[in-house]
């Protein structure tokens, strides 16, 4: 496995936990690199989820960093206000944005990182002059929406077009993955140059989640 510049990260996802017990969810992982917190709106994707209130109440139950995942309509509407909740960073989905750019400058602006997500069959190739406005791009290895879904092969190949494109701008911007990783799909991912995972079922279906996330760490190791 040819490694990114970039420390790999594991970013488990609270989709997979028991909403009912987050706070007691969030100490299960205390060994993750950051929390993936899954924002849907029933409108951007057939699924709700939770909201500004909650994630208010996250970023006061643990001082893990926060990495908001937004898959809502309005996204240059509602974006700011999680960055001003002090989460370290928010990822908007190109496909809401109305001004991407102008949306990922207000995001550096209230001290959050600026991340962009694109769906499994939205390509790469329109965004890749703005890459220098962002911190991180997410790319959907399933349609967003649900947790538990199969990885998506397909999106292999755009793993590793992202990758060129962050390393010719000096890769210091992470690539990450989110859906359907696990410890078999986690290695053909990062071959293709992602350094950056969101997992839930994997992390969170495990007696241990910590444990989990050291086996996940482990693989990537080799």
């Amino acid at each position: 496995m040819t490694p990114s510049p970039r420390t790999p990260c594991i970013h488990p996802s609270i989709l997979s936990a028991d909403f009912a017990n987050l706070e007691r969810e969030l100490s299960r992982i205390s060994t993750a690199d950051a929390v993936h917190v899954d924002v849907m709106d029933n409108h951007f994707v057939p699924n709700l989820t939770l909201g500004l209130p909650v994630v208010e109440s996250l970023r006061a139950a643990t001082d893990l960093p926060l990495d908001i995942h937004l898959m809502i309509e309005d996204a240059d509407v509602w974006a700011p206000r999680y960055a001003e909740l002090g989460c370290e960073s928010v990822t908007f989905h190109a496909e809401a944005a109305q001004a991407p750019i102008r949306l990922a400058r207000e995001l550096r602006a209230r001290h959050s990182s600026a991340a962009m997500a694109l769906k499994p069959a939205t390509g790469i190739e329109s965004y890749l002059d703005m890459l220098g406005e962002l911190d991180m791009l997410l790319l959907m290895t399933v349609e967003p929406g649900f947790g538990g879904q199969s990885f998506l092969d397909l999106v292999l190949p755009k793993i590793r077009r992202a990758r060129k494109a962050v390393d010719d701008l000096g890769g210091e911007i992470a690539v990450q993955i989110d859906g359907g990783v696990n410890a078999e799909t986690i290695l053909r991912a990062a071959d293709a140059g992602a350094d950056t995972f969101v997992a839930g079922s994997a992390v969170y279906a495990a007696e241990d989640p910590d444990a989990a996330i050291a086996g996940l760490r482990g693989l990537l190791k080799h």
